[in-house]
């Protein structure tokens, strides 16, 4: 297929793509991609690159032969068509635009212009964005949600819209405890026998078919704790719930996105099965106090670190949501990794191949004195180095 046949392909994959281009880049193919912004505030999307990852990138991908794959990609906040020149940029010399730029420095590590795309340009992800919300409504009295931010995810269009709005200036520290406590009117649906059940059913279906091999269960705790396994197939949340003992599985919770397990046929098995549904692009603070819930009232809870499965079987970067848990209420981490759901389901399969699969649950890693991005790094670390050992060892 020739780069202008690819362009074309992927601008009718989605409807957020409004330019594309295709070339040759260290000898692999790389997209440029100029997003449809207006179509995005429509839609109220605020996790951008994820969108056109997985809807555009990764659905090309799937269809396409090995050679002809786009392995990199860059997305432009400015038309493809032109050059966009870098020009000195005048910044108001408000209270306002200060305070509000030294915190979004302050998570970013960069530099922030009134031109920045707070996604695109300074890199904030979802736990960013709560932060943002609850600090601007703290520290001036403005209240912002994903539909509104979809609006304003420009650096000037978002000290606009506060500035008009504005109550006061009073900076605040986040306080995840503080915000996490607050009460809100929702409790978890228990499923005991129903997760008896799924565990009956599968652990026998899954030892005979894929041989399945497990590791390291007595590294669980009796206590909370967070179970971060590595995601390659849809697979995955199901062969958690077929190998936790039960004992654990009936206090245990797992985190699924709306889109894949709100879906008609879907949707009975999550409401039945002790799964939190969530919408990266709506409604994240109500998201993780549900998640909170579920460890203040003694659970546990498996959320995937890479909040997607891979496609081409390494790992994807881990979110800090997990970790961000983890040390708010001081519970371990139990890394895990699952070896062979890949090469048993992979993305855009709908039936599974009897392949070979091994689960690994590693040593717990305790929060005390590490930060969020110390904890993530330490899961990853961990995983990468069970892996490499499983790699090695069907090597020889």
């Amino acid at each position: 297929m020739d780069l202008h046949k690819k362009e074309e392909r992927l601008l009718a994959l989605s409807p957020f793509v409004k330019e594309a281009k295709v070339r040759i880049k260290d000898g692999f193919t790389h997209a440029l991609l100029y997003p449809n912004f207006e179509a995005l505030k429509s839609a109220h999307i605020v996790n951008i690159e994820s969108q056109l990852r997985w809807y555009c990138i990764e659905l090309y991908n799937m269809k396409a032969e090995e050679d002809e794959k786009i392995k990199s990609y860059t997305i432009s906040q400015f038309p493809l068509s032109k050059d966009e020149p870098r020009r000195v940029e005048e910044e108001p010399e408000d209270a306002l635009y200060r305070t509000l730029k030294s915190f979004l420095h302050g998570m970013c590590r960069c530099e922030v212009l009134p031109s920045s795309h707070l996604e695109l340009d300074l890199g904030l992800d979802s736990l960013d964005y709560v932060e943002l919300f609850v600090f601007v409504q703290m520290s001036f009295g403005v209240f912002i949600d994903e539909v509104i931010f979809s609006e304003i995810m420009i650096m000037r269009d978002l000290y606009s819209y506060i500035k008009v709005r504005q109550k006061h200036c009073n900076p605040i520290k986040m306080d995840w405890i503080k915000m996490l406590s607050e009460e809100m009117n929702e409790k978890l649906i228990y499923s005991p026998f129903i997760m008896f059940l799924y565990k009956t059913l599968l652990l026998p279906f899954f030892t005979l078919y894929f041989r399945l091999e497990v590791r390291g269960l007595e590294n669980i705790p009796a206590t909370p704790c967070i179970i971060a396994p590595t995601h390659q197939s849809m697979l995955d949340g199901f062969l958690m719930e077929a190998t936790l003992p039960y004992g654990i599985l009936k206090k245990t919770f797992f985190l699924a996105y709306e889109a894949v397990f709100g879906t008609r046929f879907l949707r009975p098995i999550s409401d039945n099965g002790q799964t939190l549904l969530i919408d990266a692009d709506n409604n994240l603070i109500r998201s993780i106090k549900r998640c909170a819930l579920v460890l203040k009232e003694g659970n546990n809870l498996v959320v995937f670190p890479e909040g997607a499965r891979t496609r081409d079987r390494n790992l994807l970067k881990f979110s800090p949501f997990f970790a961000m848990l983890s040390k708010t209420y001081n519970v371990p981490v139990i890394p895990v990794v699952i070896d062979g759901s890949f090469e048993a389901l992979k993305a855009g399969k709908l039936f599974p191949k009897p392949a070979k699969i091994r689960i690994t649950f590693l040593e717990p890693i305790y929060p005390e004195n590490l930060s969020f991005d110390e904890i993530a790094m330490l899961t990853r670390e961990a995983i990468e180095k069970e892996i490499k050992n499983i790699r090695d060892l069907i090597i020889q």
